[in-house]
């Protein structure tokens, strides 16, 4: 059992790391435009907005996004790092009903180099880390599934349609859907073999690369190498997958993209990606990388964690020195679990595991 439980503080140590890396905090109002986010609809995925009338007449919208606020307010003459901590309002991934929702996330705007890159999605996979010992961030490149598509020679609606069905990792259907396309099968195979492309990096890369046929997929295949040695260079390589099934909207996302888990939720509980062509819409010659925490799923899953008081219960009695039971507790904390120790057994408290130190206890 890992410390979800933490989340009393997690959210503090999220914005302690976010700015030891010299991203600043951003604060917006709680409401915006409407017509900023009927525009952009498919970018937020979503139809459930909470609209008003000001007293002027104007319609607003409570805010159910930070990053299009972000992307709108982009400076293309100074890159931005910033992160933030706001309250959105939508209705709930889970509940289905509206909610306050707490959304913490980091965003880049500006020229996106190697490092830049490779920095923000270490701090994905930090960010992770501070939620749980065990976590993994799974990786995909739109670039690399755009240039297939491209090469190809499909339509615009074409895309859209394999795409959905890539993200469900349904190669039948990919497979009948190249049929009704007259795609020859020796293509069709090739696409849906992208489904079939999940797990370590050492495993799955040389199956991508043995995919790639056009400059957009080397170029790709190039930048999920250096990324990958970048992750592996700060540590986290073990805990990165390259999986082809995560997909996000072509018209604003158009190269690394990701999804982190950790062990407790079945849900993933943090997305991001390089949302360059987003950026372009809205008029501004500048690229933009970034990535959300879902901290209302945390939230969910920890009251469902909680059932428990406690991980472990250390029970020890006068046999037992005060370092050797401080030094038992040390242990079981480093290993992500909630430790009480006690020299009786409470008759209230819920524990997971009982630990008896001593000869009597």
């Amino acid at each position: 059992m890992n410390l979800l439980g933490k989340n009393d503080t997690v959210l503090y140590d999220l914005r302690s790391l976010y700015e030891q890396y010299g991203y600043k905090r951003y604060k917006m109002s709680k409401f915006e435009e409407y017509d900023l986010y009927l525009e952009y609809k498919k970018f937020l995925q979503t139809e459930n907005i909470i609209t008003f009338t000001d007293l002027n007449g104007k319609l607003y919208a409570m805010k159910p996004d930070i990053t299009l606020s972000i992307a709108k307010n982009a400076n293309p003459q100074e890159p931005q790092k910033l992160y933030y901590k706001e309250n959105v309002y939508r209705a709930s991934r889970t509940t289905k009903e509206y909610k306050e929702i707490t959304q913490l996330g980091l965003e880049y705007t500006g020229s996106i180099d190697s490092y830049t890159m490779g920095e923000v999605v270490t701090l994905a996979a930090k960010s992770l880390k501070l939620i749980s010992s065990e976590y993994v961030l799974d990786i995909s490149h739109m670039g690399f599934v755009i240039g297939m598509f491209e090469s190809i020679g499909l339509t615009e609606s074409q895309q859209e349609r394999l795409l959905g069905y890539l993200g469900k990792k349904d190669t039948h259907e990919i497979l009948y859907c190249c049929e009704q396309f007259g795609l020859h099968k020796a293509v069709a195979e090739k696409i849906a073999a992208l489904c079939e492309i999940y797990g370590d990096f050492e495993t799955t890369f040389p199956k991508i690369k043995a995919l790639a046929s056009t400059p957009k997929m080397f170029e790709a295949v190039d930048e999920l190498e250096a990324l990958y040695n970048f992750l592996a260079a700060s540590g986290e390589g073990k805990h990165i997958n390259i999986d082809f099934s995560i997909v996000n909207d072509m018209s604003y996302y158009n190269g690394i993209i990701f999804r982190g888990y950790v062990k407790e939720v079945p849900f993933s509980v943090l997305s991001g990606g390089r949302y360059d062509n987003l950026l372009q819409k809205l008029g501004k010659d500048c690229q933009a990388i970034g990535f959300a925490v879902y901290v209302d799923l945390l939230e969910l899953y920890t009251k469902s964690v909680r059932e428990y008081d406690v991980d472990v219960l250390v029970v020890y009695d006068d046999s037992v020195s005060a370092l050797d039971v401080a030094e038992q507790v040390k242990n079981l904390i480093e290993q992500g679990r909630s430790v009480k120790a006690l020299s009786y057994i409470p008759e209230t408290l819920k524990y997971r595991e009982i630990l008896k130190l001593g000869e009597e206890a």
